[in-house]
């Protein structure tokens, strides 16, 4: 996977929840993803679970999928979350 060389701050990830800002992102494992262009993100909440704008690391698990999700086509690779 080629990540861009960004750091994002979890206040910018928080940011774009799909309500202010029209992206959408969700962070997992350290990476950040734009899912804005993903069907199943584009209500509110995604599958009645995850909310975009948070980093979902510790809710992977509970998912129907694995981390082969974050391959898909409409699933964009933004950067790197920052660590605090």
């Amino acid at each position: 996977m080629n990540i861009p060389d960004r750091f994002i701050t979890l206040a910018e990830l928080q940011r774009n929840d799909g309500e202010n800002i029209p992206r959408r992102y969700i962070a997992h494992e350290g990476i950040v993803y734009d899912v804005t262009d993903c069907p199943r993100w584009q209500l509110e909440m995604h599958e009645r679970l995850h909310f975009p704008g948070q980093d979902l690391s510790g809710e992977i698990a509970e998912a129907p999928h694995g981390v082969e999700v974050f391959t898909r086509p409409c699933v964009k690779v933004v950067g790197h979350l920052e660590e605090n």
